[in-house]
């Protein structure tokens, strides 16, 4: 007998703004700067690449490539990318 496996895609499992928000959170709380920008991606294929490449004026490719598990976005994407999804970076002193 064959098991046929298909892979797991969290993009359709994270429709809710705070759902996106939680997974951002965890990636974050990782302190993996792969896990993280893998986490932008998922969040950022949930709400659509396309029209993401069109707000911040980055290629879609190079968003797939940067926001992936093996990508290492640099802070102007982020710049551009985190307001276009309706995020903002924010700074606080360590306790």
């Amino acid at each position: 007998m064959t098991i046929e496996l298909t892979r797991f895609d969290a993009t359709e499992h994270i429709s809710e703004p705070e759902d996106q928000a939680e997974l951002l959170a965890d990636a974050l709380a990782s302190g993996d700067v792969h896990t993280i920008a893998a986490a932008i991606g998922i969040v950022a294929r949930a709400r659509g690449m396309t029209e993401l490449a069109k707000e911040t004026g980055i290629k879609r490719q190079a968003l797939y490539r940067a926001l992936s598990v093996d990508g290492n976005p640099t802070l102007e994407t982020m710049l551009k990318v985190l307001p276009a999804l309706g995020l903002r970076m924010k700074f606080e002193a360590a306790a």
